[in-house]
């Protein structure tokens, strides 16, 4: 069974008549940075959990660094299984100093030398003193993870770990400890419902629908290949354009496009991203412009086609097109991805 450095093979969890996650997949190998992305109740958390060891699934098998942790007649609880865990709320012992917390997982006499390493690891060496109350969310989320990394475990788990980050510091947050983690020879997994952090730091992203592990792929392969049409609108804004496929070209209104995934079907939806759509006025264009969403950066602009569909252009918020315009839609030509187009 064994595929990396974590293995999960038809992993199920029910609780009561839920299947919490049902027949996972999912391999990852070693010092990658994975992300479990998904919806609030798709079963990310949970599946953390079971490859973590703190809760046991009802059928499957787990393997970490090629050692079956759970299967038939094997369970090896969550201490025995070399994970470091950094937990949602941080779980910092409050009447502890930073650096009682971050030595609470080594021996004795390791902690001489350890913590104060782990601490110049995490920018902490200055806080050792403080108590968690006396810290940011940020500085206490670094804790936690120098508490994980003590052990020296050759896996960390994450779940959701900037859930709580000031929304103003979270980029920065994020950068800081994919910095400190890859810096390091560990293998990474963690949770997110947010794309924006699994696209930013992910080395492959696991997408996960009703329990399953839905694709596994890099960010690329997800947002311009997804696996099917809920998969592309949950990773980015999507335009969906009917279209027909001959010899592997797909003609929509808009423009003709090399088609990326044949499938056999000839009358299909092709997917294409806003920023794949450039707008220039035009008094016979396809196009009325009849919204337009400024967000600093960039502007999207929803666009009618002559056929009453609607499009939206994603732009540089320095090209101003006004609300009303006709306008062309150029695509950049590029291959899409198709799905067979569902009868209304």
């Amino acid at each position: 069974m064994a595929c990396g450095t974590i293995c999960t093979h038809g992993v199920t969890k029910h609780f009561g008549d839920v299947a919490a996650v049902l027949e996972s997949e999912l391999c990852i190998d070693r010092g990658e940075l994975v992300a479990l992305l998904g919806p609030s109740g798709c079963g990310k958390t949970t599946l953390l959990r079971l490859v973590a060891g703190f809760e046991r699934p009802d059928a499957g098998e787990i393997a970490i660094e090629d050692r079956p942790v759970f299967g038939p007649g094997v369970f090896v609880p969550a201490h025995a299984r070399g994970i470091g865990m950094v937990f949602q709320e941080y779980a910092l012992f409050p009447h502890l100093s930073v650096e009682q917390n971050v030595g609470f997982g080594v021996r004795r006499g390791d902690r001489r030398e350890r913590v104060p390493e782990l601490l110049r690891l995490v920018s902490l060496t200055q806080q050792a003193s403080r108590f968690p109350h006396e810290l940011s969310g940020g500085q206490q989320q670094r804790v936690a993870l120098a508490r994980a990394l003590a052990p020296r475990p050759s896996v960390v788990l994450l779940d959701e770990p900037w859930s709580n980050i000031d929304p103003l510091l979270r980029a920065t947050m994020r950068a800081e400890l994919a910095d400190i983690l890859r810096g390091i020879d560990v293998t990474v997994l963690f949770v997110t419902h947010d794309r924006e952090e699994a696209f930013s730091l992910a080395d492959r992203i696991a997408l996960m629908r009703d329990g399953t592990v839905l694709q596994t792929g890099s960010p690329e392969e997800l947002y311009l290949h997804p696996a099917d049409r809920w998969a592309a609108e949950f990773v980015g804004a999507a335009n969906f354009l009917p279209g027909t496929i001959d010899g592997g070209v797909v003609d929509t209104l808009i423009g003709r496009f090399p088609v990326a995934n044949l499938n056999g079907s000839t009358n299909v939806e092709a997917l294409i991203r806003p920023e794949q759509l450039e707008l220039s006025l035009d008094e016979a264009g396809i196009g009325e412009v009849v919204g337009r969403e400024f967000r600093g950066h960039d502007v999207f602009y929803r666009v009618q086609l002559s056929d009453g569909a609607t499009v939206i252009s994603q732009r540089p918020s320095t090209e101003v097109v006004p609300l009303g315009s006709r306008v062309s839609v150029h695509p950049h030509e590029r291959r899409v991805t198709v799905f067979e187009r569902v009868p209304a």
